[in-house]
């Protein structure tokens, strides 16, 4: 009998470890301190670890924002930031196994071919486990290359992306979107294979809010961009599954505060921010699950 409790005993310990909890990276304002997290068991009350993990070393400006993170199927966490406003032609990249301990940082020059290039905003990671390789997105103004409405040049967004498997070697960036208006802050979403949803936000003058567009792989291409589903002044989505729904997540950069919506097919979405909680001066960034254990080590690290 006492060989089945401690066996019992055993299987609660490890499905306990095996939990999986949520975890958001920040940053906060002006972004020259660097990597903040946020954790929550709900995917809807946020907690901030009230602290930085990595210091921005690397860039014009040596700032991190819009950090995004993405983990492999080796269990590495890749990071990468926007490290400037304007003047970068790349962004920031680092990695960890724990999110505690990292790599040294590299500056990744995806648009060093564009010598025009204004800025390299938000790039953001996502992991195609059907290929094996990171799809990195990120916004960036080449001035006179696409039509605009009231934007200025320097101010006319495109989306652009590239590959790699170990952040080594990267295939050629290639145009990601160019739904005729100007685009900063798009995530990519899996719902099953062949079924994705593009989360972007229209920065023309009239809109300045969030959309979504549908594509039937993960490099797109999107199509049938929707009307708006947040108001005015709201970037920086962040997308996560939480029971049978998707959460969007967004900054109401006006208002200073942080909105979300809920929905189960893109199309209809239900306005939840008052059931949501995240900590003042938490930024743009993105969401994502770990193992409970490694919640609990950044809880001891930031002690």
């Amino acid at each position: 009998m006492k060989r089945i409790h401690y066996l019992f005993s055993i299987l609660l310990l490890l499905s306990s470890c095996s939990k999986s909890v949520y975890l958001f990276s920040s940053f906060h304002e002006p972004a020259n301190e660097g990597l903040r997290f946020l954790y929550s068991t709900d995917g809807y009350q946020w907690t901030d670890l009230n602290r930085t993990f990595l210091k921005p070393e690397i860039g014009n400006q040596k700032v991190m924002r819009d950090p995004s993170i993405a983990q492999g199927k080796d269990g590495t966490f890749h990071l990468v930031w926007t490290s400037s406003w304007k003047d970068d032609k790349g962004f920031g990249y680092a990695s960890s196994k724990d999110l505690i301990h990292w790599s040294s940082e590299r500056f990744i020059p995806v648009m060093e071919h564009e010598p025009t290039t204004v800025n390299v905003w938000a790039p953001e990671l996502f992991y195609d486990d059907e290929t094996d390789r990171f799809i990195i997105i990120w916004a960036s103004t080449i001035p006179s290359r696409f039509e605009r409405g009231v934007e200025e040049e320097k101010n006319n967004h495109r989306m652009y992306y590239t590959t790699t498997k170990d952040f080594q070697t990267f295939a050629p960036t290639q145009l990601f979107l160019d739904p005729k208006f100007s685009v900063i802050d798009a995530v990519i979403v899996k719902r099953k294979p062949a079924d994705y949803v593009l989360v972007l936000k229209d920065n023309t003058r009239p809109e300045r809010n969030l959309k979504v567009a549908f594509g039937k792989e993960a490099t797109g291409p999107y199509t049938d961009v929707s009307t708006p589903f947040t108001k005015k002044f709201t970037e920086g989505p962040s997308v996560a599954k939480v029971g049978d729904d998707w959460l969007i997540y967004f900054d109401s950069y006006q208002d200073k505060n942080y909105g979300a919506v809920k929905t189960r097919d893109f199309k209809t979405f239900t306005d939840v921010s008052a059931q949501i909680a995240v900590p003042e001066g938490h930024k743009h960034g993105t969401i994502f699950k770990v193992k409970k254990r490694v919640l609990t080590d950044l809880k001891k690290a930031s002690n």
